[in-house]
């Protein structure tokens, strides 16, 4: 994780793309931006080839597709021009000027994806590049589960906005600290860092943690070649073409849910107690 962006929980610039924007400077010329279709907007890829960073996202669902028109570069794949829109209303006149007037955007489609970039040359990038890009994007939503889950980060606990982003920024601390420490592993056992199990390799880092804690200077770094050791051997196996239904299984108990402080709730509770006790003396 190199860099995060919170907004208001409501009103303005509360949207990922308006976070977004914000991050944007943040890019280098060369990087690629794989994005789902929230993102493929045209004054977002402009921005971003302005920077000479290039993309691939997913066609957003209100842009059709027209494999008629444009210049044919292969079955389902080709390159087009598109105009730009008007002006919307939060973005201010000089910074509309300053986008161009066409984009020119690679389209390829497979089963019912859509997939749009700005790799136009079909010689250097192919549309099985393109799309394997696109599918890699799937880490991303495995990474936010390792945070969310793996690290406990679904729910927030602090109450200040300001003590919120120290949260965030701990627990994002954390997760770069772990997966540093896979990457060495990794390393050491001539694997890929994505081949490791990130759940694993945490719950090995709190059941070392006492070890290195209490260990003597002259051993700690031995201490520490056996927790990259044990780590490398958290190799996920094999799945492919593996998919999974996006639902749970685990219904939640009935309980209402807790909307008052709860030492409201407990003194109710046993004052009616109380009444029930005293009816029965």
């Amino acid at each position: 994780m190199l860099d995060w962006a919170v907004g208001p929980y409501e009103g303005k610039q509360t949207g990922e793309n308006a976070l977004l924007w914000g991050l944007l400077d943040h890019f280098k010329p060369g990087d690629v931006v794989i994005a789902d279709r929230l993102y493929a907007g045209y004054f977002m890829i402009a921005r971003l080839a302005q920077l000479k960073v290039d993309i691939v996202m997913r066609q957003h669902q209100t842009r059709r597709t027209d494999f008629r028109r444009g210049k044919r570069l292969g079955k389902q794949d080709h390159s087009v021009q598109w105009p730009r829109p008007n002006r919307p209303d939060w973005m201010d006149e000089a910074t509309y000027a300053s986008m161009p007037e066409t984009l020119k955007m690679r389209e390829v489609r497979a089963g019912n994806w859509t997939v749009v970039s700005t790799f136009t040359d079909a010689k250097s990038v192919s549309k099985k590049d393109l799309l394997e890009l696109y599918h890699s994007r799937w880490q991303i939503e495995l990474d936010f589960r390792c945070i969310k889950m793996s690290m406990q980060m679904d729910v927030l606990r602090c109450k200040t906005a300001q003590m919120v982003r120290k949260e965030i920024a701990v627990h994002l601390l954390a997760y770069n600290l772990v997966r540093t420490v896979m990457a060495r592993a990794a390393c050491l056992g001539n694997v890929l860092p994505r081949q490791l199990s990130f759940k694993s390799a945490l719950q090995t880092l709190n059941a070392f943690a006492p070890v290195l804690r209490h260990s003597p200077p002259l051993n700690l770094l031995q201490r520490h070649a056996d927790l990259l050791a044990g780590i490398a051997l958290l190799v996920i196996p094999e799945r492919p073409g593996r998919v999974e239904p996006r639902a749970i299984k685990r219904r939640p108990k009935p309980h209402r849910l807790l909307t008052e402080p709860r030492n409201i709730v407990r003194e109710r509770l046993k004052k009616k107690q109380q009444r029930v006790m005293a009816a029965f003396a």
